[in-house]
């Protein structure tokens, strides 16, 4: 009789939502919003001092901001998850009938019969009741709760990792060849900052790439043309 082979473990992709999201945005709002600000001053004014300047500025005010306003997001979400936790104890201590029998209408819906729903609303109950409640009733994780600290540091060093990228073309390349060279570049790292962030999420890596790409090339022609026009104006 032939072994029946093994399944492979299976590999779920949700707890990295977190910090992959925040880690992910960080880079490519860094890659693409410090190469657009030094192509559009390149643009402007050809000088190398200038432009990283610009560049550099551009890479330190916005770690900051990304910082700030992950930490202040994922504070409102850590808080409003606490919030419901905290409810959802005291629902469970002051009405635990009602609260089985919530439980148990969640599994019944999900189709089990009234009276395995209630078996399994009383197995479950018998281990951390909030646990349970708070994934089956709420939905939340209490393994992966946001986590404002991580979320803004992962954001603010992504951020600035991204933007060195165009800030090292700047300091490398000739000056004829600045402001295609940091496009070039930009677009190559928006390509693969973008496949490498589905490839990690388990999510289709050739839609990521392109979506990116596309953004990116607007983004960087627009500042490129305001450049030009502001550089001519003045």
């Amino acid at each position: 009789m032939s072994a029946t082979p093994e399944q492979p473990a299976e590999e779920h992709k949700s707890e990295r939502a977190g910090w992959l999201r925040a880690a992910v945005l960080g880079a490519n709002d860094g890659l693409i919003s410090t190469a657009a600000l030094i192509v559009g001053v390149a643009a402007a004014d050809s000088g190398r001092s200038a432009v990283l300047v610009a560049g550099i500025a551009g890479m330190t005010a916005g770690s900051l901001s990304m910082a700030a306003g992950e930490y202040v997001s994922v504070s409102s979400q850590r808080d409003t998850e606490q919030a419901d936790l905290a409810r959802e104890t005291a629902e469970l201590r002051d009405f635990p009938e009602a609260e089985h029998a919530e439980l148990a209408a969640i599994y019944e819906a999900r189709g089990l019969s009234p009276a395995t729903a209630a078996l399994v609303a009383d197995e479950l109950g018998r281990h951390n009741l909030l646990r349970i409640h708070a994934r089956d009733e709420l939905g939340i994780n209490l393994d992966n709760l946001a986590n404002p600290v991580q979320a803004s540091a992962v954001s603010a060093l992504s951020f600035v990792v991204g933007a060195l990228i165009p800030i090292l073309v700047v300091v490398g390349a000739p000056d004829a060849a600045r402001v295609v060279a940091t496009m070039l570049v930009t677009l190559v790292g928006l390509v693969a900052l973008g496949a490498t962030g589905a490839r990690l999420g388990g999510a289709p890596t050739g839609r990521a790439a392109v979506r990116v790409l596309v953004g990116g090339t607007a983004a960087l022609l627009i500042a490129l043309g305001i450049g030009a026009l502001t550089g001519a104006a003045v």
